[in-house]
């Protein structure tokens, strides 16, 4: 979400449009650990991910620590690759409430499965598959799957927070808040991108380009 100052303001931390990307600054330094999570992740992810779909996934530009100069307080940050004419699924549901047309969903889900299936086979679970984490580009039909900060490495990793306004939306197993307890993480992914689409379309492209029979932008779902 966007303020009135532009700043945007995410999960856990801000992120600032600066010469080279987005600045993403951890509000509270306890969660340093996350933002250096998603440091890994992105990393690791721009160096196993096929190159053909790194495009499924912000680029990290660099990574680092900022100290405050009055309080003295260190901030992790990473620095994120800007891409520009996205929105988030967030943004679609609301100004589709009644759903999308069915096609549009379509190509929606295939490049997320993609995202997912991706990522996995590179051994990072994502963790946190919900609307405002997955940017659709209408015209091109991009996708990018955005805030690895509850992202873990292997099937066997622990997810060790939750967004909490989607509390519900997750294993019945996940912590009732973003507590330090530990969760399996390919449930994470299971159960949350389930919620952000409902689809069953099967996975058969990229995150990039034009699907050859959805136009765009997208089209409100058809009522009877």
């Amino acid at each position: 979400m966007t303020g009135a100052s532009g700043v945007i303001r995410g999960d856990i931390a801000n992120l600032y449009q600066v010469r080279g990307g987005l600045l993403k600054m951890a509000r509270d330094p306890a969660d340093n650990d996350l933002m250096r999570s998603e440091a890994t992740a992105l990393t690791r992810l721009q160096d196993a991910v096929d190159p053909a779909l790194l495009a499924c996934f912000p680029p990290l530009v660099a990574t680092g620590q900022r100290d405050d100069a009055r309080s003295g307080i260190r901030r992790h940050v990473n620095l994120i690759g800007a891409f520009g004419g996205f929105l988030s699924l967030a943004d679609v549901r609301s100004a589709f409430p009644a759903g999308v047309d069915p096609r549009d969903a379509a190509w929606m889900w295939r490049r997320l499965l993609v995202a997912i299936g991706a990522a996995h086979r590179a051994g990072v679970i994502h963790g946190a598959v919900l609307p405002e984490h997955v940017l659709i580009h209408p015209a091109e039909h991009g996708l990018v799957l955005v805030d690895w900060c509850y992202s873990v490495s292997g099937p066997a990793g622990r997810v060790r927070a939750v967004v909490r306004r989607y509390q519900r939306w997750y294993p019945p197993e996940a912590p009732p808040s973003p507590a330090a307890v530990c969760w399996p993480a390919r449930a994470a992914d299971r159960r949350t991108r389930g919620a952000c689409w409902p689809s069953s379309t099967s996975c058969s492209s990229g995150c990039t380009g034009r699907a050859r029979s959805a136009p765009s932008p997208c089209r409100p779902r058809e009522t009877q």
